[in-house]
Parts: structure tokens; C-alpha cells; sequence
């Protein structure tokens, strides 16, 4: 009997295209997976028919000139002080709840005189604060 002992080469297992079939497979599986909400109590929730209008909030506008002179609500203020402000202010909010102050200042208006604005909405109560813009088309 002749063993040969000559060059025995081990088999080896490429595991390059294993690795791209699985991550394939992981890619499939990942994008075909839907998430579902899992729910502690199953409720039924009541069903209404009717829907309430939304309703308009409240509005205060306040309008900045580039001289620095304010009108709250189309009213122009003789005096151009932070203590006029708030005192029309408190008019202007009188029984409205919870009313948006709407600044309109003027592109060459000066940056205090926003600043008092807010300053005097601040002490007013006003919280709910936005600037009106206009389109870069002039609408």
C-alpha cells in the first residue's frame, strides 16, 4: 500500500458572498418591515360627526414706523415711551383671552423700537408674539 503524503490542501470557504447575501437579505427585511403600535388597553374611541369651526384667535397689531412712532390697532400713539405702550397695550387686550401680539415694523425701523415693543408686551402679559412679513414679491 502506497500513502502518499504529497501537497494536501484544506478546503476554503469564501465568506464574501455569504456576508453579501445576508446583508441583502438584511436590507429586504428591514425595508418590508412595518412598525406597529402595540397598545397597553384596546380602546374604542367615540365617533362625532360634526366638526367645530376653528376659530380666529385674537389679535393686537402693533405697527413700528421708521421714525419710531407706534399705532396699536390703528391707533397712533402721541407719545413714543415703553409707559405709553403698556398702556395701550392693556387697553387694546382688554377682555380678549389669550390675544397674539402682531408686530408690523417697518424695514428702516430702529431695532429699539421693536424691542420696546416686546418690552411692553412683556409686562403686559402678552406672551403669544409674531412679526408680520411680506413676500420677497411685494404681496
Amino acid at each position: 500500500m502506497n500513502f502518499r503524503h504529497g501537497n494536501c490542501e484544506e478546503p476554503e470557504i469564501n465568506l464574501i458572498p455569504f456576508i453579501d447575501v445576508l446583508l441583502v437579505v438584511l436590507i429586504f427585511l428591514m425595508l418590508t418591515t412595518t412598525f406597529g403600535q402595540a397598545s397597553a388597553l384596546q380602546v374604542n374611541l367615540p365617533v362625532a360627526n360634526a366638526e367645530q369651526p376653528p376659530q380666529a384667535p385674537a389679535e393686537i397689531v402693533v405697527a413700528v414706523g421708521p421714525d419710531g412712532r407706534y399705532a396699536v390697532d390703528n391707533r397712533i400713539l402721541e407719545q413714543h415711551g415703553v409707559d405709553a405702550l403698556i398702556a395701550a397695550l392693556r387697553a387694546a387686550s382688554g377682555s380678549r383671552s389669550e390675544p397674539i401680539l402682531v408686530i408690523q415694523a417697518d424695514a428702516a425701523a430702529s431695532h429699539q423700537s421693536v424691542i420696546n415693543v416686546m418690552d411692553a408686551a412683556r409686562q403686559v402679559g402678552l406672551v403669544q408674539i409674531t412679526f408680520a412679513t411680506q413676500h420677497g414679491d411685494g404681496r
